[in-house]
């Protein structure tokens, strides 16, 4: 009997790579330390679907350049339906409008 998997969406930008907001539509930037294993981890249990705006070949080779395609199970630009999200730009809703207001105006993402 097969496992059903939940799947996971993981952006590529600032999660995966060492982006820091320099966007060359040409370049993927190096891999982050870590997260290979991560992928690898993660994929024991999960589905992995990566989320770019970049181009979808580009990315698939940068994947295969860093030996992580094995772990991927589909690569989209569209933020599809999943059990959670990664994204190095987002915010949880704790339930409260009030605080998400306040989350949202004091923003910054991690690599600032």
């Amino acid at each position: 009997m097969t496992k059903f998997k939940k799947t996971i969406l993981i952006d590529l930008d600032g999660v995966l790579n060492t982006y820091n907001g320099e966007y060359d539509e040409n370049f993927i930037p190096p891999i982050k330390d870590g997260a290979k294993d991560f992928l690898q981890n993660l994929s024991a249990n999960y589905k992995v679907n990566i989320f770019t705006t970049r181009n979808l070949l580009l990315t698939s080779k940068w994947l295969d350049e860093n030996d992580l395609i094995q772990f991927i199970d589909d690569i989209t630009n569209i933020k599809k339906p999943s059990y959670l999200i990664i994204d190095d730009r987002c915010i949880n809703f704790g339930g409260n409008y009030d605080d998400l207001i306040d989350k949202i105006n004091h923003f910054e993402v991690w690599y600032k």
